[in-house]
């Protein structure tokens, strides 16, 4: 009794921690997805370790709902279970009687999660190359959880999960009981249900859905060299761009598309790195390594690669020399000229030009959109920019 005690309070406090874990990493979803002034979260700490570049990937969802909403119900649940034989004397718990073995069906459940969790981290590591920690912790978390309550002196997880089905089936041929599993999994699906369409057209999210095309690694609109639309355009959309920005990657393959579908429109990059290496009229550091991200911009400009430069910069989010030296030389750029020139007297005077215009015109975040002298900050929908330089003359191809 004392050993079974023992496991419900480690398991209690696994529980606990999974849920505050599950509740942080919920949000730095929402930040990370809703919020484009947002720092960057304690756990996006370069290219690679990076949760809040995990939080805006269609990964990061099970049916249109976030996994940290999952992993707190899975952690509440574990913590209910380890109070079923009390909770069952309660009329209104009183199913929970069907529960007889919690320990089992807890340990099945930590197996089950950690089985989850390994896909997750191949996800992560092979195709979105990059490592969520808290999500991590999660996993151990889901390991310590079935290791704890599974007995490994009387069959180990083979045991449990035996144990699991076996009274969860003499749990259905009870009638009663089985009207009430039917029940809940209605309920479940119904909450499922509504949750994904209240989700799905809630005013934010239905706003980032639409932006879901343009959030694929690769830009299939990207062009080669220093022009993106029609050189002698009426309708000129400058665009002050920060390659360190969250959003800033999904408003760049608009402008392509944008420039691909209209005719008479010329996209202009500007350069509005927040990061106070360069940015005077910053209070704080912001986006670290966007200085140096903008003058390897320019620099690409010479080689008359500027928008090829672009793709690198906004695909890698690259914070120092060394990283876009080791890409550009990847790309074939002539890298001895490159660095000379992100760190002539020149680039930094042209970067400092476009910094102090963008002040000058109240500009203080990223992206922001200008056509004449109406400004826009943030990320329009693809529907919303088409019909803005169609306002300045514009037409589709």
């Amino acid at each position: 009794m004392e050993k079974a005690m023992k496991k419900k309070i480690s398991i209690a406090a696994i529980a606990l921690v999974g849920i505050i874990t599950t509740i942080k990493l919920a949000i730095i979803y929402y930040s990370a997805n809703f919020d484009q002034f947002a720092l960057p979260s304690f756990c996006s700490i370069n290219e690679f370790i990076d949760c809040d570049g995990i939080a805006r990937t269609t990964e990061s969802q099970f049916l249109g709902i976030p996994l940290a909403y999952w992993g707190m119900f899975y952690y509440a649940f574990v913590f209910v279970m380890l109070f079923a034989d009390k909770l069952k004397n309660i009329k209104l718990f009183k199913f929970m009687e069907v529960f007889k073995n919690p320990l089992d069906y807890i340990a099945s459940l930590g197996l089950f999660a950690f089985i989850v969790s390994m896909i997750l981290l191949c996800l992560s590591l092979f195709d979105i190359k990059k490592l969520c920690i808290l999500c991590a912790f999660t996993y151990i978390l889901n390991l310590a959880i079935g290791c704890v309550a599974t007995d490994f002196q009387n069959g180990g997880f083979v045991h449990s999960i035996k144990q699991s089905v076996q009274d969860f089936l003499d749990a259905i041929k009870i009638k009663k009981y089985l009207i009430a599993f039917i029940a809940v999994m209605a309920v479940a699906v119904g909450f499922l249900t509504y949750t994904r369409v209240t989700f799905k057209f809630a005013p934010q999210v239905k706003r980032q859905m639409e932006f879901k095309e343009f959030r694929h690694k690769k830009n299939q609109y990207a062009v080669k060299g220093n022009l993106l639309g029609d050189e002698n355009a009426k309708v000129v959309v400058n665009v002050y761009s920060d390659y360190q920005c969250p959003i800033c990657p999904v408003h760049n393959v608009m402008m392509h598309k944008l420039a691909k579908e209209m005719k008479n429109v010329k996209i202009v990059h500007r350069n509005y790195p927040l990061d106070t290496e360069c940015n005077p009229y910053l209070q704080a550091p912001f986006h670290v390594g966007s200085c140096v991200d903008a003058r390897y911009s320019v620099a690409a400009e010479k080689q008359g690669r500027l928008w090829e430069m672009n793709e690198i910069l906004f695909e890698n989010k690259p914070q120092t020399e060394e990283a876009i030296l080791k890409l550009a030389k990847k790309a074939k750029f002539d890298t001895q000229k490159l660095q000379e020139d992100a760190n002539s007297t020149e680039t930094f005077e042209k970067i400092k030009a476009d910094i102090d215009f963008a002040a000058h015109k109240g500009i203080n975040g990223t992206p922001t959109t200008m056509i004449n002298n109406e400004a826009y900050v943030g990320v329009k929908t693809y529907k919303e920019f088409k019909e803005w330089v169609k306002k300045y003359g514009a037409e589709e191809k």
